[in-house]
């Protein structure tokens, strides 16, 4: 049975920094794309940064581009999201997601295939 768990969220003020961890058990996904998604109250899920499963080629919503570093440690089956320079617009819970395909869009919530129960973060002005 595939479980991603998430841990790492919690609360801060403007311009602080978290850093989220997504442990997967069940398989392993070394070779399979991995991607961190957020869902705001009232809003749909949305993208926030995916990464290759070659490691080489990370992607990411253009609202988290240079404040936020997905990593990954395959020796681990972990993935990683280093948020930084936070602002309230980050508040949300954010969700690890795992592919069972290499060949995806990373941009889509349907394309992935595992996910775990989210952790909340919350950025106060």
């Amino acid at each position: 049975q595939v479980q991603l768990v998430e841990s790492g969220g919690g609360s801060v003020q403007v311009g602080g920094s978290l850093r989220l961890s997504c442990a997967a058990s069940g398989r392993t996904f070394t070779n399979y794309p991995m991607g961190w998604f957020r869902q705001a109250p009232g809003k749909e899920r949305e993208f926030v940064a995916a990464i290759r499963w070659s490691e080489t080629t990370s992607y990411y919503a253009d609202s988290v581009k240079g404040r936020f570093t997905i990593s990954r440690d395959n020796a681990k089956n972990t993935v990683y999201l280093q948020m930084n320079s936070l602002e309230p617009e980050d508040t949300a819970l954010y969700y690890c997601a795992a592919a069972a395909n290499r060949y995806i869009n990373y941009r889509i919530v349907n394309d992935y295939d595992y996910w775990g129960q989210g952790t909340q973060v919350t950025v106060s002005s």
